[in-house]
């Protein structure tokens, strides 16, 4: 053990075995808060000499040093309410509406050389601005200690370090615990699919292969040019569980979203014939990542039954967010891809060819329960070319932004959870960048501005309207009314609780072309209040609307024996529900 305390003499503290446990010990006194430290490594290993930081340091030096650090973890926590009433608030049959963030380009100082903001400065405004979108969650990506910003956190080195960029363990505590006091969830993303091959960090830790596998064809990632753990070594195993469950139990982190778990659960994940060894019975699948996460899940629930873990999972691989015992991977929620890739292309189509894609909008009511699925614009969609989420909508900018509200009103009001990634609430122009802040500016323009107030108002009427979250993994919770009005690109359907006491019904106009005299059929007879519609004038829309709603005719239509006459603005969506009250 070398470090501050020794003058980082490598002959001073010798580790020794513990019998043949493979576990090596030494206690070194009087080493105090702060004090810097690493393992030097001798090898009998072709004579291989390395530093390394220790796997299971809790603070380290700030990148690119990449000492660890003595640190003493203590925190007097102060979100007493929010940790009681977790297990509820997070429920399935519960509003999620999730921010993802990067913390290190969220917002910056211009004024002190364009630094971003530290882990204490960020609470108040991230805080008064998840209040003002109306969201209930805020998912931060890596914040696990990693040596290359440009990775964003997703190649880890420090699996139990949470980065020191911006601050101390207690710093990143006093954020969690001052958003929990406000109301609002924290879900981490955490990587057990791969790591770096930075000489400090896992890879070839003692001359050996000791948390990598040693067959390159298992052990190392092409995509990503890292290593892939050995999940068949129950100390690796042991390793990533407790890197878990330590985020879970010290920081109170509400959530884990697993990254890349489809490259964990395929042994021929973007390889060729020949770069890949089959399992003992000739499949492509990983069983010993398989059983990682069946037992990851088994463990963080057990434990922790108020959290919910989310796979990031691309494929059609089956029961992903069902228990174990019936044959499921045991995750709480899984990220709908097939959603995320269909509604983008169907919404990038001029509205004049959408008629053409019109099951681009209508399939995946085939599959929306087959999981617990949560509704993704995340990160991935705004980088490496992909354009800004304003820029991929068509036509002036007038139907951009009209698009655009449209995009994010039919996300809250479809089943599933809800994830959308910074600066596409207010349609930052400029594809995201992790080393600049996010284009705040913007929003002294009325359209911006107007677009994050019609996000804001869906995503509080998704929160305080039951029939919009109750049902959101229950097929009780949807029904089309109409589904096939693909001439005019029109969709209508209905949102309701499970016990089907609350209903809503929501019709989307996705052309530039307003519709007057569109009748639907609802299922019950009187007033018919507008209770959101996207192309109101204060989001920057032309003011088309309802005049706050419309009385039912008994003409039948869509199964019903009454029905409403409606307008529809264009480029638009709106929600109607039936007014108890007598209309006037």
């Amino acid at each position: 053990m070398i470090g501050d305390f020794n003058g980082w003499d490598k002959d001073t503290h010798q580790l020794a075995p513990r019998g043949v446990s493979g576990v090596w010990e030494l206690f070194v006194p009087e080493v105090g808060q702060g004090d810097t430290y690493k393992f030097h490594i001798r090898s009998r290993h072709d004579g291989f000499r390395v530093d390394k930081a220790d796997p299971f340091a809790v603070h380290s030096e700030t990148p690119p040093l990449t000492g660890s650090k003595i640190w003493d973890l203590s925190y007097e926590w102060s979100d007493d309410d929010w940790m009681a009433e977790r297990e509820q608030r997070q429920a399935l049959d519960q509003p999620m509406a999730i921010y993802e963030l990067h913390l290190g380009s969220w917002q910056r100082i211009p004024e002190e050389g364009d630094r971003p903001l530290n882990y204490t400065e960020m609470a108040d405004p991230l805080i008064a601005h998840i209040e003002e979108l109306g969201f209930t969650h805020v998912e931060f990506m890596p914040l696990t200690e990693h040596p290359f910003g440009g990775s964003w956190g997703y190649q880890t080195t420090g699996y139990f370090a949470p980065t020191s960029r911006f601050g101390t363990p207690q710093d990143l505590k006093h954020l969690i615990d001052r958003l929990h006091q406000a109301g609002i969830g924290v879900i981490l993303d955490w990587v057990p699919s791969h790591f770096p091959s930075d000489e400090h960090g896992l890879a070839y830790f003692d001359g050996t292969h000791l948390f990598e596998h040693a067959d390159p064809r298992k052990g190392y990632h092409p995509d990503w040019n890292s290593y892939i753990f050995n999940y068949g070594r129950p100390e690796v195993m042991s390793f990533l569980l407790s890197s878990a469950l330590f985020w879970l139990d010290e920081y109170h982190v509400d959530g884990i979203r697993v990254d890349a778990v489809a490259s964990m659960l395929y042994l021929d994940y973007s390889r060729e014939d020949g770069e890949w060894i089959p399992n003992e019975w000739g499949g492509n699948e990983n069983v010993e990542a398989i059983a990682f996460l069946r037992r990851f899940n088994e463990e963080v629930y057990a434990a922790f039954p108020g959290v919910q873990t989310i796979a990031e999972e691309s494929t059609a691989w089956p029961m992903v967010s069902r228990p174990t015992y019936v044959g499921g991977l045991g995750f709480g929620m899984k990220w709908d891809m097939g959603w995320m890739h269909d509604t983008l292309a169907y919404f990038q189509e001029d509205p004049i060819h959408r008629k053409y894609h019109h099951d681009q909008l209508t399939f995946r009511a085939v599959y929306a329960f087959a999981e617990n699925y949560c509704l993704p614009l995340s990160h991935d969609e705004v980088v490496h070319g992909k354009g800004s989420m304003i820029n991929k909508m068509p036509g002036d900018e007038w139907q951009q932004f009209a698009n655009l509200r449209s995009l994010y009103a039919y996300m809250f009001t479809t089943p599933g959870k809800k994830l959308l990634f910074m600066g596409d609430e207010f349609g930052q122009w400029q594809e995201w960048g992790n080393e600049r802040s996010l284009d705040w500016h913007l929003l002294q323009h009325e359209r911006h501005a107007g677009l994050q107030r019609c996000l804001g108002d869906i995503a509080r009427l998704y929160r305080s309207e039951p029939a919009l979250h109750d049902g959101d993994v229950d097929p009780n919770g949807f029904a089309w009314l109409d589904a096939g009005d693909w001439e005019q690109s029109v969709v209508s359907y209905r949102r309701r609780t499970r016990d089907g006491d609350r209903e809503v019904v929501v019709v989307a106009n996705l052309t530039p072309v307003g519709r007057d005299n569109y009748r639907i059929g609802v299922p019950e007879r009187g007033f018919w209040a507008e209770r959101f519609n996207s192309d109101a004038a204060e989001y920057g829309g032309g003011g088309l609307g309802n005049h706050g709603g419309v009385a039912t005719t008994p003409l039948p239509s869509h199964g019903f024996g009454h029905s409403i006459n409606l307008t529809l603005p264009p480029l638009s969506v709106l929600v109607l529900q039936h007014d108890l009250q007598p209309s006037a």
